[in-house]
């Protein structure tokens, strides 16, 4: 990318031979082996905090989302057998097992978007020496962007359905959990948004035209969708949290 190009100009390494980040960046080379998932919390904040490009914004991004997910189906279940909400309790009973799917699938979605990547860096890594090496090199680069694209995609859909629960948890849930319930949504948003946000960046390095024109008119299209859903928690919650 321009920024990469920038940073390795600037501190002269290319100076003496083709600087490729995925041979000579240490960090690049050395991922962690256990599931992100199964690392405490700090230590996968650490992870994130670190030179290694992944786990990054797309596996932060679905982690977003999970919590969110989590914190609805928390709203669902202290609203179940609460005085006053016998109404709801059938529908808040379906609405944590959804929740609950819905956290477990954006969980999974948190190591596959640093798989997916890490995959992308192993194509790069593929010879380039004749004609025919170049060709597959590129082919396989191309479907490693597809894949990286697919993984997040696939998140932002999560999410967003993250966040479409969490709206009917703030509307029909327990009000003494209003605000996690306004939590719920802003997280599945941001999840939503960042997952979309690397859908586009590797979108960039796509070379197939019909397939960059839907996928961006799918993204635009969640993209209002979800802002929509996040207006209408938000408004609930102005309403929920006065006084």
């Amino acid at each position: 990318t321009p920024s990469n190009t920038m940073a390795v100009r600037s501190l002269g390494l290319d100076q003496l031979s083709e600087f490729d980040p995925a041979k000579k960046v240490i960090e690049y080379q050395f991922s962690p082996q256990a599931p992100l998932m199964s690392m405490t919390a700090k230590r996968f904040v650490d992870e994130v905090s670190s030179d290694s490009p992944a786990p990054g914004g797309g596996s932060v991004a679905a982690l977003s989302g999970a919590l969110g997910a989590a914190l609805a189906a928390m709203v669902a279940n202290l609203t179940v057998g609460k005085k006053g909400y016998e109404e709801s309790f059938a529908r808040m009973d379906e609405l944590s097992r959804e929740a609950q799917a819905v956290k477990d699938s954006l969980c999974r979605c948190v190591d596959d978007d640093t798989s997916a990547f890490n995959a992308l860096m192993e194509t790069m890594r593929l010879p380039k020496k004749t004609p025919e090496q170049i060709e597959a090199r590129d082919a396989a680069i191309q479907d490693g962007y597809k894949r990286a694209i697919d993984v997040p995609m696939g998140a932002a859909k999560l999410c967003m359905r993250a966040l479409e629960l969490s709206r009917e948890a703030a509307e029909k849930g327990n009000k003494n959990s209003a605000s996690d319930a306004g939590v719920a949504a802003l997280a599945a948003w941001t999840g939503v948004e960042g997952a979309l946000m690397n859908v586009l960046i590797n979108l960039k390095e796509v070379k197939d035209e019909s397939y960059k024109s839907g996928m961006r008119a799918a993204v635009e299209g969640l993209r209002k969708e979800a802002a929509t859903v996040r207006d209408s928690v938000m408004a609930t919650m102005a309403a929920s949290l006065e006084g």
